[in-house]
């Protein structure tokens, strides 16, 4: 045996030993598990997703008695994708952001989770920020989360499977989003309450991630117009591309990228005070904001008028009162 291919052997023999010995030193991810449920069940269409959204509820949980570690990129699509199929078994498409982003040469960021025993961590994700669903039908819808991130996809979590009823669009205006009541098709619509009782409901639907129900006492125009470069461009559009906005904005607050303190999910609050006149009012609620170390403690103070006989949320103030 010559002495190259000597070497060869050896450097083959060490490179399945370094990925073996790789292998046996990554985290043990037995013991977790990955579950999805429709964050907001709705009447679905195909199209754009910030038309017509798929909102999906994703939960990791550590089922072990061991500290569970993983990571979480910030751009959550370099950490998890939806899988749907048709009933013939045919996938659908990924889209092209999604595409284009893991083949574009960047930095991925991302943070570490830790979960203790019977700890969850979850989050929201539009189904069509990862999938085209360009036609009605009904499809089986699961997720692969990458605990390690993408670029380690053999490491993955499977999640259990959800059946999605995709209409047809009769008309332009069939693929807004509509909410609806459990499995129902009924439409929720705001009650008669006074301020409190209206911060309280939206509080304990934000908790339990009843975006219909948080929604229904939320002044999402007024919402809009706190963001300066939001409001020159909501004021300016036309009809059609402030109901575009609209939407758009609803889909950002529940996939949290933008108006963080309004979305944040408190571990529980108590409401401090509640003033109002026949048409303004203020509801001041103290809340508590659990990480793994520490409890942040804030004041928010919800900003209500009332139209139409419905008092709305339409502005809100956040002081940070410190940590315990």
């Amino acid at each position: 045996m010559n002495i190259r291919k000597l070497f060869t052997i050896i450097s083959v023999l060490g490179l399945f030993a370094h990925i073996g010995y790789a292998q046996t030193n990554l985290p043990d991810y037995s013991k977790a598990s990955v579950s999805i449920k429709y964050y907001n069940k709705s009447i679905y269409y195909p199209g754009q997703g910030d038309i017509s959204p798929v909102m999906v509820h994703v939960t990791i949980k550590n089922n072990g008695p061991e500290t569970l570690r993983f990571k979480l990129a910030d751009d959550r699509m370099f950490s998890m994708d939806f899988n749907a199929y048709t009933v013939k078994n045919s996938r659908l498409e990924q889209t092209e952001t999604l595409i284009e982003r893991r083949t574009t040469n960047q930095t991925v960021y991302f943070r570490e989770i830790a979960l203790e025993q019977g700890e969850e961590y979850s989050f929201i994700e539009n189904v069509k920020d990862y999938l085209k669903i360009e036609e009605a039908s009904v499809y089986y819808l699961d997720l692969y989360f990458y605990p390690e991130l993408y670029k380690s996809k053999y490491i993955l979590l499977k999640s259990n499977r959800l059946t999605l009823d995709v209409r047809p669009s009769p008309t332009a205006s069939a693929s807004n989003f509509i909410p609806v009541k459990n499995e129902t098709v009924e439409v929720i619509k705001p009650l008669d309450i006074s301020p409190d009782k209206v911060v309280e409901q939206t509080i304990i639907a934000r908790q339990k991630s009843l975006w219909d129900q948080y929604f229904l006492y939320m002044d999402i125009e007024s919402l809009i117009k706190r963001n300066p470069s939001l409001q020159k461009k909501y004021i300016s559009g036309s009809a059609e591309e402030r109901d575009r906005m609209l939407r758009n904005f609803k889909s950002d607050l529940m996939a949290a990228r933008l108006e963080n303190d309004i979305v944040a999910v408190p571990e529980k609050f108590q409401i401090e005070k509640t003033t109002y006149s026949p048409t303004e009012g203020s509801v001041s609620v103290i809340e508590w904001f659990k990480y793994p170390n520490f409890s942040e403690k804030k004041r928010y103070t919800y900003k209500v008028r009332q139209r139409e006989g419905i008092w709305q949320i339409y502005d809100y103030v956040v002081v940070n009162l410190g940590t315990e």
